[in-house]
């Protein structure tokens, strides 16, 4: 299992009231399976392509009226204080640092527009056994109506290099780990006003597909709705959907890819 860099994600969950039905409508549009349900974690399950775990669900706790949605977790090397910057940095921290037994520590909070996450320090659960494959965590991006203060929790709790899209039509950022050459781990865009008006702000996680026009038809007829696409585009074929449990997400097909990269500049 992969050890994660700071600042990188390296877990996703969501809490779905209907798991059974949210274990169907992702078994199918992804091809995943599950494990068995872990009582004394709430019922957390997590969902497998092979022998691979690549996300988890579980059901809301007794009482809870938080509605369902995607959580990405970005590993931290310390928990605690990864949980300080966020809050030096005018985030908040719902909850933790929490050790989960000894598979690691997690820490729940959101930045000061309003974007929920996670941190996690891994112990013996280091975060996806794969990424990048059919069926697996592909991408993220924060969408967020404040785009300058986002900018700056980010970068600051997590040490980021910020470049941001050569286009003054676009106001669309990537984040990539400080020290790092590699690729970006994290986009950000701006919610203009094509996004309604009750749409919070959020991390939108990508999982990618062999064919996207195929998955959006069988989520589609699973009850799941179309926000956007499919649309051919330089990173691959995607579209953006709403479960029918109202948690957001993407596919994506990396290998369908139509036009140019765009260029950036450092921010």
């Amino acid at each position: 299992m992969a050890t994660y860099p700071e600042g990188v994600p390296c877990w996703a969950d969501a809490m779905f009231t209907d798991l059974e039905g949210a274990k169907a409508f992702y078994g199918d549009v992804l091809g995943w399976t599950f494990g068995e349900s872990s009582t004394e974690f709430g019922n957390y399950t997590q969902a497998y392509v092979g022998d691979q775990a690549v996300a988890a669900v579980v059901p809301p706790m007794p009482g809870s009226e938080e509605s369902s949605a995607w959580c990405l977790y970005f590993a931290s090397d310390d928990a605690a204080a990864t949980a300080a910057r966020i809050r030096d940095n005018g985030g908040e921290v719902l909850m933790g640092p929490m050790q989960v037994s000894d598979f690691g520590t997690m820490v729940l909070a959101r930045d000061p527009a309003g974007v929920a996450f996670g941190v996690w320090q891994g112990n013996r659960h280091q975060g996806f056994d794969k990424v990048g494959d059919v069926g697996a965590y592909c991408w993220a991006e924060v969408y967020t109506r404040q785009p300058e203060q986002t900018d700056a929790f980010f970068t600051a709790v997590f040490g980021y290099r910020a470049q941001r899209v050569d286009d003054d039509q676009m106001d669309f950022k990537i984040f990539t780990p400080a020290g790092q050459d590699g690729d970006a781990v994290l986009g950000r865009a701006a919610m203009g006003e094509d996004f309604p008006a009750e749409a919070p702000a959020h991390i939108k996680i990508y999982f990618a597909v062999a064919d996207c026009d195929a998955a959006v038809t069988r989520a589609t007829a699973r009850g799941a709705k179309v926000h956007f696409g499919p649309l051919a585009t330089p990173f691959g074929r995607f579209a953006s959907l709403g479960d029918p449990q109202g948690a957001a997400f993407a596919v994506i097909d990396p290998s369908n890819t139509e036009g140019e990269m765009p260029r950036m500049k450092d921010a």
